[in-house]
């Protein structure tokens, strides 16, 4: 396919004479179009857009009257035809542009304003497949696209933000914009529909990895081409160091957590905080509210103290009592509406965030007496088994997988050595191993009674992340007056297999009376009957929890 390209000068200034306008959000935009109408501009606009400034008294031309042709399939057609699409995108300065113009007798627009129909927000409230289909917008990333690459003779606006930009504008440079403006205004049209694009072939691509896993399909293939967009959120201060630039922006189809939190009080949340906010959040998620209260205590993405309990009073203390050191200045994840009680308790010490799903009036008094602590009020929980796409960026490129969505209750566990572990035993086991699919790999939680005593995180080796756990959780005891570790008795969970028997070795050490880890190594007889060698119970999950 070839392109002509034309060496034609383009102006600076060009005065705004006439505006095409169609939004499906309609804020703001009769007080816009009074504004321009009285500054003499033209106003083309189309069905329920043209409606609405027609009721607020401004004269407005149907797009129709310019078209020669109606709308029709319920509005699917109305803005694809030549007269709308020759009016953005000739070239001025070109003489058969202009003779093209004249001849058909298209009338140019110099601005845009123009906004997409809402997939974004349809798919967040769970819309149904059709209803999700027709918010799939064709002419108005059509049009955007166009006024975008012709912004050397026209604005396009795509953000109601905007408006009060434009007239400013209009205002500075006697009844012109000029093409910085016009230039700048053309990224962000170009970035709107690349984020709307992207939002669109997300849920399309998810739907068909849904039914592909449905039908149990053994390969699931990676698409040819991926995107990823957003909208903005909030503009940071800096990112994980202060001499990075930083923002945090909402996605498409969008989970409960911090993407969909309320900041009911407390100073900005800055990208540290962010990610160890999801990170807690996502981790207290794995417990069903339903069934136990859970609290986690993240410091830098990974957890310091996780405890289940009858209320959340008591999931915390038992969480904090696992390193009370680290969780000075941690973040506080809870799986139900956090009460007065646990309120009380959280904000006894330094604490940077907490999140929930709500919060009860008693306990956003309570954490109001601290105006620096963040409170998110997320409005459910994430679900653990969701399935969907990550990435991360490499020089020149992106990693994409999808989620780690397995959930213990849905893994078959194998008991491996001669004894098998006891009831509370299991469920201990079960517990952990909630856990480390949350801890930096290598990952090892020790867990007794619903809680982690000793968390061992992002070692190079394996036995040392065992140990490390095992010390932190003696001097945990030590301070605490405890007269022995609580690793003794405790059970110990590996996010991947052990390669040796000598990380093994480390939890007996520490005390520990039963293992689940993933298995498939090469020693794996070895390790068995080193467990078996010292009355351990060990359990397999076929399943392995690398997190980098």
């Amino acid at each position: 396919m070839s392109v002509t390209v034309k060496s034609i000068a383009t102006p600076d200034r060009v005065p705004l004479t006439r505006a095409l306008i169609s939004v499906s959000d309609k804020t703001g935009i009769a007080d816009f179009a009074r504004t321009l109408a009285a500054r003499g501009v033209e106003l083309v606009s189309t069905g329920g857009t043209r409606a609405a400034i027609a009721a607020a008294g401004v004269p407005v031309i149907d797009v129709s009257d310019i078209t020669g042709f109606p709308e029709i399939m319920d509005g699917r057609v109305k803005t694809l035809h030549p007269k709308v699409h020759g009016g953005l995108l000739a070239v001025r300065a070109d003489p058969e542009h202009a003779e093209a113009l004249t001849t058909h007798g298209i009338p140019v627009f110099d601005l845009l304003v123009i906004d997409l129909y809402p997939f974004e927000e349809t798919v967040a409230k769970g819309g149904e497949r059709q209803a999700i289909i027709e918010t799939i917008d064709i002419g108005g990333p059509a049009m955007i696209r166009a006024a975008a690459k012709n912004h050397a003779y026209l604005s396009v606006v795509v953000d109601p933000a905007d408006y009060g930009a434009v007239l400013t504008e209009l205002d500075g440079h006697g009844g012109a914009t000029t093409a910085r403006f016009r230039r700048a205004l053309a990224a962000k049209a170009f970035s709107r529909t690349a984020a709307y694009d992207a939002a669109i072939a997300r849920w399309a691509t998810d739907a068909v990895a849904a039914e592909t896993e449905a039908a149990a399909e053994a390969e699931p293939t990676a698409p040819r081409w991926v995107s990823f967009g957003g909208t903005l959120v909030q503009a940071m201060r800096y990112g994980e160091n202060p001499h990075q630039a930083a923002a945090f922006y909402r996605s498409a189809p969008a989970r409960a957590g911090v993407a969909t939190a309320r900041q009911v009080q407390g100073k900005a949340l800055s990208y540290n905080n962010l990610n160890d906010t999801d990170a807690a959040y996502e981790l207290v998620a794995e417990f069903d509210p339903a069934a136990s209260a859970a609290v986690a205590i993240i410091k830098h993405a990974n957890p310091c103290g996780v405890a289940r309990g009858a209320d959340l009073a008591e999931a915390y203390r038992k969480a904090l009592a696992c390193d009370p050191v680290s969780a000075f200045g941690g973040i506080v994840a809870l799986n139900r509406t956090l009460d007065a009680a646990a309120a009380a308790l959280v904000t006894e010490i330094f604490t940077e965030v907490i999140i929930a799903p709500d919060a009860t009036a008693e306990a956003i008094e309570i954490v109001a007496a601290k105006k620096n602590l963040r409170l998110l009020l997320a409005g459910g929980l994430p679900d653990p088994r969701a399935a969907g796409l990550v990435a991360k960026t490499l020089a020149g490129g992106l990693l994409v997988q999808s989620r780690d969505n397995a959930v213990i209750d849905d893994l078959d566990l194998k008991v491996v050595t001669k004894r098998a572990p006891t009831e509370a035993e299991l469920a201990d086991l079960k517990f952990s191993w909630r856990i480390v699919k949350h801890v930096k790999s290598n990952a090892i939680v020790y867990a007794k009674g619903g809680a982690t005593v000793g968390i061992g995180a992002g070692q190079m080796s394996r036995v040392d992340s065992a140990r490390i756990a095992a010390w932190k959780a003696a001097d945990a005891a030590k301070a605490a007056g405890l007269a022995d570790s609580p690793t003794r008795g405790s059970v110990v969970a590996s996010d991947a297999f052990f390669p040796f028997a000598d990380g093994l070795l480390a939890a007996v050490e520490a005390g520990a009376t039963a293992v689940i880890q993933p298995g498939g190594s090469m020693r794996d007889a070895e390790v068995i009957a080193t467990a078996d060698a010292h009355g351990l119970a060990m359990v397999f999950t076929g399943v392995r929890h690398f997190r980098h």
